[in-house]
């Protein structure tokens, strides 16, 4: 059997949460799967719907952690467990070391959650709580750098890629819904992701301005909400785009993927945004299982989930002038064709049948 402790899981919404429910359902056809995961609104539907056994942990916060890691503790000593996985340094944090020796162990690391200035408190406690795994996982070779400079011993670091859940079947309803939205604009744009100061969205819009002179046909969506919301209508008010920009700040999954489906390019050119960098970034690849090449940003891990020139391209998003030139590159003679024909090629090497397997041959 197969444990997984986790603080992020559906219906909770997030790219973690959305790495930790696939490995769940990769590890499935290796063996039987318990999740031992925090409880949520909705948490009761999506477990009656799901082939996972799932275990809530409610509460507190506070004293949710000691509960849960009570009850995997107690698990671990009945159970005959062939691995165990975690998805942050805090779920691991209060199990008992001995109760793991024989268990082979995997602590997943994103970036933002690791990222502690040497020395600090919490620095050490990242630090003491991930010696007791077997395997640091590093979403990206970026994390893994990130993660020896703080201080965790590269010995017990390996790069896996997060698998990716897309392409899922598009209703024909999505379809009609993603061609009234784009209305037979082009080229057409897309970000998906919450509306924070890592994704850059305001120079995006800036750019947008900047290229309607070249393509008076442009439109530009961003699916997400956040706490830039405000600033960014605003924003889009003040630049004149209420027609060539649309923010969709609640959609569904299939409205989603369709839109990703007809857009010709993912735009997300993440920055630095105080402690907060982009990890890997498993939008990129989400975008690229339907035919869709992306820019990204140059700071974080996203040089795994984009290979540039060839199946988009990395810039600084802080620089407009580099967001323009860089748009520019992809779109003009319709270069974003062969780029997004790569990035479904590319976007294959994240199924989570091929990821899930660098976990097994690491037991």
């Amino acid at each position: 059997m197969f444990v997984i402790s986790t603080r992020n899981f559906p219906p909770d919404l997030g790219g973690i949460q959305n790495l930790i429910e696939g490995l769940a359902k990769a590890l499935i056809s290796h063996g039987p799967v318990k999740v031992f995961a925090d409880s949520f609104p909705d948490s009761e539907k999506y477990d009656k719907n799901s082939n996972l056994e799932i275990q809530r942990v409610s509460g507190f916060k506070i004293f949710r952690k000691y509960r849960k890691a009570n009850l995997i503790n107690e698990f671990l000593k009945q159970n005959n467990i062939r691995a165990i996985f975690f998805d942050h340094w805090k779920s691991l944090e209060n199990l008992n070391a001995e109760n793991l020796s024989n268990i082979p162990s995997f602590c997943l690391i994103h970036s933002k959650e690791i990222n502690h200035s040497v020395g600090t408190s919490l620095n050490k406690r990242v630090i003491k709580a991930l010696a007791k795994a077997d395997h640091v996982i590093a979403n990206s070779r970026f994390t893994k750098e990130l993660a020896i400079k703080l201080g965790v011993p590269v010995k017990d670091i390996k790069v896996i890629n997060p698998g990716c859940n897309y392409p899922i079947p598009l209703e024909e309803e999505a379809r009609k819904f993603a061609e009234k939205k784009f209305n037979g604009a082009s080229p057409k744009l897309i970000t998906v992701s919450r509306l924070d100061g890592r994704k850059s969205h305001q120079n995006i819009l800036m750019t947008v301005k900047n290229l309607l002179p070249k393509f008076p046909k442009l439109k530009y969506i961003s699916i997400g909400d956040g706490d830039e919301r405000k600033n960014l209508e605003k924003l889009k008010g003040e630049l004149g785009l209420n027609k060539e920009v649309e923010l969709i700040f609640k959609s569904t999954e299939q409205e989603k993927v369709a839109l990703l489906e007809s857009s010709d390019v993912f735009v997300m050119p993440s920055v630095v945004y105080k402690k907060s960098v982009e990890g890997f970034g498993i939008t990129y690849i989400e975008a690229a299982s339907y035919g869709t090449p992306s820019i990204g940003g140059i700071y974080g891990g996203e040089g795994d989930a984009i290979k540039t020139g060839k199946t988009g391209y990395l810039c600084n998003g802080n620089d407009l002038n580099a967001l323009y030139e860089t748009l520019l590159k992809i779109l003009e003679n319709n270069h974003y064709k062969e780029l997004g024909s790569n990035a479904l090629e590319f976007s294959k090497d994240f199924s989570w049948n091929k990821i899930v397997k660098k976990y097994i041959e690491l037991i």
